[in-house]
């Protein structure tokens, strides 16, 4: 979504000087010679074992891969009200829209090994990092926050003690911007010419990503849940009524009692979250499940409640997405023989699928809301088994006879999710009408009701 244009501006392709007044930085993602070694020193021969550079040092995998995530993007948000199949899970469970934004946020790691290859100016780097995190962390709120009001619906502005402060692209600018501090500061200068070596040389990644999951799985796991009420309609009303949902719990991770809800109603307030919860599709709230719906006879008090799906807690394993689609970046960097690229991609994949499976067996279930660790495992590791399959096709055997629509997805992702995900081109349509405003473009074409 944003991975590709949150680093336009320094370039994959080329070396981009980062200036203050006394350094400069180059920052150059190509492919070259001498900063890429082999697991094996042998002569190339096969397709798989040939060097992995190109002329213009560009990955056009990463592209495809950018694409055919915004291209799953935009089938799963039209057609997932009509396929629920294929909608996000209502609660625990992993459908293939859950895939969406762990993808992405790999992808954004991917591409950050290969930014910050050359980075001898630490603090000129940081301030571009944290200045592309802020823009992207502020066009989030513009976009998510609500100040459009949404299809058929010409209006717009939004109440500051309702707005919404986290949403999809503050969860990336937050990822971006903490992984490229840990690419820029966490890592040493040592050669990297064996598997052994990588490791070290990125240690302190792995240690912040051990750090991360320790403090979610505490604070998850260990946190006591009070009882807690809220108002429905959230806007002031006389016609509110109150809620009381007891919970009275540690450790629990139903919808209703869990502690990532909690934390984000004591640190952002239940007015500021999304008040259209995915467990609201879930059998207890909607008798459509595992579609919206009415609410069913005996519904449990926490079905209208506000819970976001990007806060805080969760965004924590956001963060270990990305440090682990850095790592693949790193793979990238540091060795140019295609089969050695693949092993090493392949075998971290499996290793951490498995990983995941076996947290959801024991009890950390599949979740997307909640953005366990087991659906941490199982996303990332998926994501590094379908990028070594479009390398495969793409850079080994280079059959991109098909792939030039999706290389440009790819390139242009960010713009594509505004126009496209946050609905800008309908509302835009929408802005020009005949005498009435349901008489616009739209509805020309049969998209939109007609006035009566």
């Amino acid at each position: 979504m944003a991975s590709y244009q949150l680093i336009k501006e320094v370039g994959i392709e080329g070396a981009v000087k980062l200036k203050t007044q006394d350094c400069v930085v180059p920052i150059d993602g190509s492919i070259d010679d001498s900063s890429v070694s082999t697991l094996q020193g042998r002569n190339p021969s096969s397709s798989l074992e040939r060097n992995a550079s190109t002329s213009s040092g560009r990955l056009v995998s990463l592209d495809i891969f950018r694409g055919l995530t915004v291209v799953l993007m935009i089938i799963v948000d039209n057609a997932g009200g009509i396929l629920p199949a294929i909608n996000h899970s209502p609660w625990n469970g992993l459908t293939l829209a859950d895939f969406v934004m762990p993808f992405f946020l790999f992808m954004v790691g991917v591409s950050l090994g290969l930014v910050y290859k050359k980075m001898p100016c630490r603090a000129a780097a940081s301030s571009k990092a944290l200045l592309r995190a802020l823009k992207l962390f502020i066009l989030g709120i513009l976009l998510q926050g609500g100040l459009f009001h949404g299809l058929n619906d010409l209006t717009y502005g939004v109440d500051i003690e309702q707005i919404r402060w986290m949403g999809i692209l503050q969860r990336i600018a937050v990822a971006y911007l903490f992984s490229a501090l840990c690419e820029i500061w966490l890592r040493n200068n040592e050669k990297v010419d064996s598997l052994q070596s990588l490791l070290k040389k990125y240690q302190w990644h792995w240690i912040m990503m051990g750090i991360l999951t320790s403090v979610y799985l505490i604070l998850l796991y260990g946190l006591y849940v009070p009882d807690w009420e809220y108002r429905s309609p959230h806007e002031a009303s006389a016609n509110a009524e109150t809620y009381m949902v007891k919970c009275g719990v540690r450790g629990d991770t139903g919808p209703a009692c869990n502690a990532a809800g909690m934390i984000d109603r004591k640190i952002l307030g239940i007015q500021h979250l999304y008040r259209r919860p995915i467990y609201s599709r879930t059998e207890q709230c909607s008798m459509n499940s595992p579609g919206y719906g009415p609410l069913p006879p005996g519904a449990p008090s926490w079905c209208k409640a506000p819970f976001d799906p990007e806060g805080i807690l969760s965004t924590l394993m956001a963060i270990v997405t990305t440090l682990i689609g850095l790592q693949y970046g790193h793979i990238i960097v540091n060795f140019k023989n295609h089969n050695d690229r693949l092993v090493l991609w392949l075998g971290s994949s499996s290793i951490v699928v498995i990983l995941g499976f076996l947290c959801d067996f024991s009890g950390m279930h599949i979740n997307k809301a909640l953005y366990t660790l087991s659906y941490t495992c199982v996303t990332a590791g998926v994501a590094g088994i379908l990028l070594a399959a479009i390398y495969v096709v793409v850079d080994v055997h280079s059959c991109r006879r098909f792939t030039t629509v999706l290389k440009w997805i790819g390139m242009n992702s960010l713009m594509i999710y505004i126009l496209v995900a946050c609905n800008i081109i309908p509302l835009v349509l929408q802005g020009f009408y005949w005498r009435h405003p349901r008489n616009n473009i739209l509805s020309l074409i049969g998209l939109g009701p007609k006035s009566d």
